[in-house]
Protein backbone atom coordinates (compact mmCIF):
# COMPACT_ATOMS: atom_id res chain seq x y z
CA UNK A 1 0.00 0.00 0.00
CA UNK A 2 1.15 3.44 -0.49
CA UNK A 3 0.26 6.12 1.80
CA UNK A 4 0.89 10.11 0.96
CA UNK A 5 0.36 11.56 4.15
CA UNK A 6 0.45 10.77 7.78
CA UNK A 7 -3.40 11.10 8.28
CA UNK A 8 -3.76 8.17 5.25
CA UNK A 9 -1.66 5.84 7.14
CA UNK A 10 -3.05 6.04 10.80
CA UNK A 11 -6.59 3.81 9.59
CA UNK A 12 -3.63 1.53 8.03
CA UNK A 13 -1.75 1.01 11.59
CA UNK A 14 -5.02 1.15 13.73
CA UNK A 15 -6.30 -2.13 11.07
CA UNK A 16 -2.89 -3.68 12.30
CA UNK A 17 -4.00 -3.69 15.76
CA UNK A 18 -7.38 -4.75 16.09
CA UNK A 19 -6.44 -7.48 18.63
CA UNK A 20 -6.67 -6.42 22.09
CA UNK A 21 -3.52 -8.23 23.28
CA UNK A 22 -1.54 -6.84 20.83
CA UNK A 23 -2.22 -3.33 21.58
CA UNK A 24 -1.65 -3.97 25.45
CA UNK A 25 1.15 -5.47 25.01
CA UNK A 26 2.54 -2.52 22.70
CA UNK A 27 1.35 -0.35 25.62
CA UNK A 28 3.61 -1.96 27.94
CA UNK A 29 6.73 -1.70 25.90
CA UNK A 30 5.77 2.37 25.36
CA UNK A 31 5.46 2.83 28.62
CA UNK A 32 8.79 1.01 29.31
CA UNK A 33 10.26 3.17 26.37
CA UNK A 34 9.22 6.11 28.45
CA UNK A 35 10.49 4.98 31.19
CA UNK A 36 13.81 4.07 30.15
CA UNK A 37 14.37 7.68 28.56
CA UNK A 38 13.70 9.29 31.70
CA UNK A 39 15.70 6.81 34.18
CA UNK A 40 18.51 7.47 31.37
CA UNK A 41 17.98 11.38 31.58
CA UNK A 42 17.75 11.05 35.52
CA UNK A 43 20.72 9.18 35.80
CA UNK A 44 22.76 10.34 32.95
CA UNK A 45 23.37 6.51 31.69
CA UNK A 46 23.15 6.04 27.96
CA UNK A 47 22.59 2.40 28.05
CA UNK A 48 18.90 3.24 29.54
CA UNK A 49 18.32 4.98 26.94
CA UNK A 50 19.62 2.20 23.66
CA UNK A 51 17.95 -0.35 25.25
CA UNK A 52 14.39 1.61 24.70
CA UNK A 53 14.03 0.65 21.26
CA UNK A 54 14.56 -3.22 22.06
CA UNK A 55 11.74 -2.95 25.07
CA UNK A 56 9.31 -1.10 22.80
CA UNK A 57 9.91 -2.99 19.56
CA UNK A 58 10.34 -6.06 21.60
CA UNK A 59 6.89 -5.85 23.11
CA UNK A 60 5.33 -4.85 20.22
CA UNK A 61 6.68 -7.52 17.92
CA UNK A 62 5.43 -10.05 20.42
CA UNK A 63 2.06 -8.62 19.64
CA UNK A 64 1.94 -8.78 16.32
CA UNK A 65 3.84 -12.46 15.75
CA UNK A 66 2.17 -14.02 18.47
CA UNK A 67 -1.19 -12.76 18.43
CA UNK A 68 -1.91 -10.35 15.36
CA UNK A 69 -0.16 -12.28 13.34
CA UNK A 70 0.94 -10.05 11.15
CA UNK A 71 3.82 -8.11 9.94
CA UNK A 72 4.59 -5.06 12.07
CA UNK A 73 4.03 -1.80 10.11
CA UNK A 74 8.07 -0.38 11.20
CA UNK A 75 8.95 -2.92 9.24
CA UNK A 76 7.99 -0.87 5.97
CA UNK A 77 6.73 2.62 7.01
CA UNK A 78 9.21 3.24 10.49
CA UNK A 79 8.73 6.64 11.05
CA UNK A 80 5.04 6.66 10.56
CA UNK A 81 4.55 3.82 12.82
CA UNK A 82 6.73 5.14 15.36
CA UNK A 83 4.16 8.49 15.67
CA UNK A 84 1.67 6.25 15.27
CA UNK A 85 2.61 3.97 18.10
CA UNK A 86 2.80 6.84 20.46
CA UNK A 87 -0.23 8.26 19.19
CA UNK A 88 -1.97 5.08 19.71
CA UNK A 89 -0.50 4.97 23.13
CA UNK A 90 -1.78 8.38 24.32
CA UNK A 91 -5.70 7.39 22.58
CA UNK A 92 -5.32 4.27 24.91
CA UNK A 93 -4.81 6.53 28.02
CA UNK A 94 -7.71 9.16 26.82
CA UNK A 95 -9.46 5.98 26.23
CA UNK A 96 -9.99 6.46 22.70
CA UNK A 97 -8.47 3.58 20.88
CA UNK A 98 -11.93 1.74 21.36
CA UNK A 99 -13.30 4.44 18.59
CA UNK A 100 -9.86 4.02 16.62
CA UNK A 101 -10.21 0.45 16.58
CA UNK A 102 -14.12 0.52 15.65
CA UNK A 103 -13.79 2.81 12.54
CA UNK A 104 -10.76 1.43 11.22
CA UNK A 105 -12.82 -2.01 11.40
CA UNK A 106 -15.57 0.25 9.23
CA UNK A 107 -12.86 1.12 6.93
CA UNK A 108 -11.85 -2.51 6.17
CA UNK A 109 -15.14 -3.77 6.14
CA UNK A 110 -15.95 -1.14 3.37
CA UNK A 111 -13.04 -1.67 1.61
Amino acid sequence: MQFRTYEEFWPYYVSQHMNPTCRRLHFIGTTLVHLLAAGSAATLNPWLLAAAPFAGYGFAWIGHFGFENNKPASFDYWLWSLRADFRMYYAMWAGRMGAEVERARHLTASS
